[in-house]
């Protein structure tokens, strides 16, 4: 039955997917029409695949002088005209626009390999093409990109040391620790990412494999799964990036259901390049979408002065701002910080007194929302997913609330649950959700994530550490912080055996606690 629903599942989500991407093409089209110095290409990639590209000159290059250079690769499941708005921004102040197609979609060669070694070295070869054919500066080059392309501008800047610098949007740095966080499969997400890929593109062979071991939750093939997941991170080369010395600045959305915040900022503690961490309200990639059609848009702004700045020596300032900005998702002002361990410094704990047995396999009516249009309603109208927590069934919802806060919790960072949980099956599956609960016991979700095991000892206890996305958040005076346990999310697989049961508990020499990261006023 399971295998049932998540087979509907896979194919709303694709046809949720096909719909987005035609909106896409179709909001795009104007836009290209509109463009009049940009340059249609075919461009030779690795092992000769052909990738149709356009290029974007400032006005008045007739090859007497040098420009900085910006290769944009498109995001998953879009066609070249994605960029082509901002090319003509760009070239406008200066530089040398080329975006490509990756392999594999739409009119590109090649298969979806999904940022693989064939996608970096795409790259490398739109950079070789781009200095033979244009007035491009081989010292200046930059690489930046939506999703996708923001993957794979990370790795091209780790393999290739030509790039001095990157804007990495709504992107990853850890592909396992995305769709794959807690060891449970982010099935919505993975559904709409496969679903893309099937209307608009050509999958590997070895990809549609991982999809189908991916949904079948086949253990045997998990290390397989991490080791593709790994080559495909800027993670793992992370030594390589630094040593190459791109500045990087990484953009992302605190309500990303697609590549959460957290994987971003874990990677850019690492980072000892020049860097920028940004954080907003929204989903995946939504918070750079106005830009793409022309219209005011923070996310673009930031990226050309980071551009400007580190291919062009412009003195904008932006490598004396603060480096870590925040805007949360309930004010509307950034937030500076030094670096994101500032970010959560203080910290405040809720105890999760006492012992509480919950039954699996039933939906509690808490849930992380739908991928993209949840988080997307937060963005505009500040209306995140909701739950009634007094009526949350205690059979399937393990609840602890905080005491009323006299006045405001600013949540800044990441909250992390320390708990004993002793299972009666081998393997299982919870999902903690962190929820701002009003004075009539209305619960808005401030952050999640799911968590699971496999090779327990029925009736034996075990310690469970999870982190809950990364986040901003007010929570009103007067309101509560309550944190919910349960076993069913739409957003994720789960492992419960049927009439499976979680009992979490607080033992004296090891007590059961959520830490939340707050910011002192």
């Amino acid at each position: 039955m399971g295998h049932h629903r998540r087979a509907l599942r896979t194919t709303a989500v694709g046809a949720v997917s096909a719909s987005l991407i035609a909106g896409g093409v179709l909001g795009f089209a104007p836009a290209a029409q509109a463009t009049s110095a940009v340059r249609f290409v075919d461009i030779t990639g690795d092992g000769g695949t052909v990738l149709k590209a356009n290029v974007t000159l400032p006005a008045g290059a007739d090859g007497t002088r040098r420009y900085p250079l910006i290769v944009l690769p498109t995001s998953w499941g879009f066609p070249q005209v994605e960029y082509l708005v901002q090319a003509q921004r760009l070239a406008d102040s200066g530089y040398v626009v080329v975006g490509y197609n990756v392999r594999g979609f739409w009119q590109s060669g090649g298969q979806v390999e999904v940022a693989g070694p064939q996608d970096t070295a795409d790259a490398s070869k739109v950079i070789d093409w781009a200095l033979a054919n244009t007035p491009a500066d081989a010292a200046h080059i930059g690489m930046g990109g939506v999703s996708y392309g923001a993957g794979i501008s990370l790795l091209a800047a780790a393999h290739d040391k030509r790039i001095k610098a990157v804007a990495s949007l709504s992107g990853w740095a850890d592909l396992i620790g995305s769709i794959y966080s807690g060891r449970t499969q982010h099935v919505e997400a993975a559904a709409l990412l496969d679903g893309v890929s099937v209307v608009t593109g050509r999958q590997d062979p070895e990809v549609r494999q991982v999809f189908d071991d991916f949904y079948a939750s086949n253990l045997a093939k998990e290390q397989d799964l991490i080791d593709w997941g790994k080559k495909r991170s800027a993670a793992t080369y992370v030594d390589q990036l630094n040593k190459n010395g791109a500045a990087v600045l990484m953009a992302n959305a605190w309500g990303d259901t697609v590549f959460p915040a957290n994987q971003y900022a874990d990677f850019y503690e690492k980072l000892t390049v020049p860097k920028r961490l940004e954080f907003r309200p929204g989903d995946h990639a939504t918070a750079e979408l106005t830009g793409l059609f022309g219209l005011p848009n923070d996310v673009w702004t930031d990226t050309d002065r980071w551009f400007d700045h580190y291919l062009k020596g412009t003195d904008n300032g932006i490598d004396r701002e603060a480096p870590v900005q925040l805007k949360p998702r309930s004010t509307g002002g950034y937030e500076g910080y030094p670096d994101w361990k500032s970010v959560g410094a203080d910290r405040q704990k809720i105890a999760l007194g006492g012992t509480t047995t919950i039954h699996t396999n039933v939906d509690s009516g808490a849930d992380g929302g739908i991928v993209f249009l949840s988080s997307i309603l937060d963005q505009v109208a500040q209306v995140p997913p909701m739950a009634a927590i007094p009526l949350l069934p205690r059979r399937w919802a393990a609840v602890w609330q905080s005491e009323k806060y006299a006045t405001a919790r600013r949540v800044r960072g990441t909250a992390k649950l320390h708990t004993t949980l002793t299972p009666t099956e081998e393997s299982g599956t919870l999902v903690a959700y962190l929820y701002d609960v009003g004075p009539l016991g209305l619960g808005k979700l401030v952050s999640n994530a799911p968590y699971t095991f496999h090779d327990r000892t029925p009736g034996e206890p075990f310690g469970v550490d999870l982190e809950l996305f990364s986040t901003a958040y007010d929570v009103p005076a007067g309101h509560r912080l309550a944190l919910v346990v349960d076993t069913v999310d739409p957003l994720y697989i789960e492992h419960n055996p049927s009439g499976a049961r979680l009992t979490f508990s607080s033992p004296a020499d090891d007590p059961s606690y959520v830490s939340i990261p707050v910011r002192e006023q």
